[in-house]
């Protein structure tokens, strides 16, 4: 088993950790977020970002100083259009994160990550559990996503799991080698099983079939029990 779990800002330090928030489609390459936020950049800011932004703030007056998530408070409030900058202290970055996909993705917005270059968009998503090596937890996982992390996953932590419910999830680790060991479980631990492959895009295609049901893929792969 799989074990352990360009910047665009406004007057943000090098201590807090950056998030936008865009519509959902807006853009999908990294230069296309840049030009988007440029052009929003004195227009008038759009009633979901107001109401994102409200939500945001209220939460974090509630808490005590010391447990604060945002960088710079309140967030809104400026003239950026349909987008939202947002920054969090670094020990703080996996509950805004969290906050930000709980109010932002039934509004159809977009999450980018400046500092990775990660736009991600809720087009298409299906809603599971994914476990990032190097970044934590998300709610969903998108074509687009999936693409993105198998290649890329980094050390040192090179793993994701996907799970649709406890104990049925599946999940890869790039070895040193370069190669991926690609598991998958069906309820318990003995319906557990591995297999080794070379190709990045067909592990990410792999992963993709599970998430959405299809297992034509999956089946045709000599797949062996794993002793747990």
């Amino acid at each position: 088993m799989i074990a352990g779990t360009g910047r665009h800002s406004r007057s943000l330090t090098r201590v807090s950790y950056d998030h936008v928030l865009l519509p959902s489609g807006a853009a999908v390459t990294p230069a296309e977020v840049d030009a988007y936020l440029s052009a929003q950049q004195g227009r008038p800011e759009a009633e979901p970002v107001a109401a994102i932004a409200a939500e945001l703030n209220r939460r974090d007056a509630e808490l005590p100083t010391a447990d604060h998530f945002l960088a710079e408070a309140p967030v809104g409030g400026a003239d950026t259009g349909a987008t939202l900058f947002v920054s969090s202290p670094y020990d703080a970055i996996g509950h805004l994160r969290g906050l930000l996909f709980e109010l932002a993705t039934p509004r159809d917005y977009a999450i980018y990550d400046p500092q990775l270059t990660w736009l991600i968009d809720p087009a298409g998503r299906v809603p599971v559990t994914v476990t990032h090596g190097g970044a934590g937890e998300f709610p969903y996982l998108t074509r687009a996503l999936v693409d993105l992390w198998v290649p890329a996953l980094p050390d040192p932590n090179p793993y994701l799991i996907v799970e649709r419910a406890p104990q049925v999830y599946i999940q890869t680790l790039r070895e040193e080698s370069g190669r991926y060991t690609l598991e998958y479980r069906d309820g318990a631990p003995e319906r557990h099983f591995g297999t080794q492959l070379d190709d990045a895009q067909q592990v990410a295609d792999l992963i993709w079939e599970w998430t959405t049901g299809d297992r034509s893929g999956l089946d045709a792969l000599d797949w062996q029990p794993v002793d747990l």
